[in-house]
């Protein structure tokens, strides 16, 4: 059992294919196994990645989609991969519903979600994943299509804009910091806060981070909110990060589609993991 504070006990990996494993399933079992935590692969049909917002009834899904049901076959080669990659407890379900539904069913009790930006088709991407973000209660880590399943990050670039949804991201992200060579806090424009938010004793990135023995260097940052994701994708390839750290919709959702905020852009072009939290 994992002692050490704020470190995940229970990992999630949707899991889009078995054989071989999909870089979901191989990155979550490397950081359950890091991490001494428990491991849960849930498998979600192509034919459900799709969906999004107002969803058919759970009856009317079986009718019309042929979604696989749990085999012993498949939670005995997932229980087997678990161990071969260092893990104690790997557990395997599958999903019939879609991913938001199912991410704020299991993210309830699982303390990090796996997920490939690549399970999406891209036009849809920002629908289902932003959706997905909004409704799930773990912090979660993004792989990019074609992604290694590498999950040692050593070089970690941190975004902050003085929002509750970037407090939530360092927190969530202290396992990976702690365990990093260098970490950069990209320092953006603060929002502007509501009164009772004014008034409330204000986070310090630099001193809490320290405070958790992690050392970070800054680098201020000043665009618009347009062009916030470009620039923030520029720093990650000046730094060589191989972690990129964020708070999620900063702004309303409705704004960030609006405007084409940071969320949105770095979702559709971030060549390495994100780690997000909302």
């Amino acid at each position: 059992m994992n002692l050490n504070p704020g470190t995940p006990t229970d990992v999630l990996a949707l899991v889009t294919s078995t054989t071989p494993w999909s870089a979901a399933a191989q990155v979550a079992a490397g950081l359950a196994a890091t991490f001494q935590a428990s491991l849960t692969g849930c498998f979600i049909d192509t034919s459900l990645r799709m969906l999004h917002g107002g969803e058919a009834e759970p009856s009317v899904l079986a009718l019309l989609l042929d979604v696989p049901a749990e085999s012993d076959d498949d939670r005995d080669a997932f229980a087997s991969f678990g161990r071969q990659a260092g893990v104690s407890h790997a557990r395997w379900v599958v999903t019939r519903a879609g991913i938001a539904p199912t991410l704020r069913q299991l993210s309830a009790w699982h303390d990090l979600v796996v997920i490939e930006r690549g399970m999406v088709e891209e036009s849809i991407l920002f629908d289902v994943l932003g959706e997905a973000l909004l409704m799930c209660r773990a912090p979660s880590l993004l792989l990019p299509s074609a992604w290694s399943g590498q999950s040692d990050f050593k070089r970690i670039v941190v975004a902050w804009n003085g929002s509750l949804e970037s407090v939530r991201a360092i927190h969530s992200a202290l396992p990976f910091l702690r365990r990093a060579t260098e970490v950069w806090l990209i320092d953006g424009e603060a929002p502007a806060y509501e009164d009772e938010q004014e008034r409330a004793p204000h986070f310090d990135p630099v001193i809490y981070l320290g405070d958790h023995g992690v050392q970070v260097r800054t680098h201020r940052l000043q665009v618009t909110n347009r062009d916030a994701g470009a620039a923030l994708l520029r720093e990650v390839s000046q730094h060589h990060a191989d972690l990129l750290v964020m708070g999620a919709y900063g702004h309303s959702r409705v704004r960030e589609r609006v405007l084409g905020g940071a969320t949105r852009y770095v979702l559709e072009h971030a060549p390495l993991p994100i780690l997000m939290q909302h």
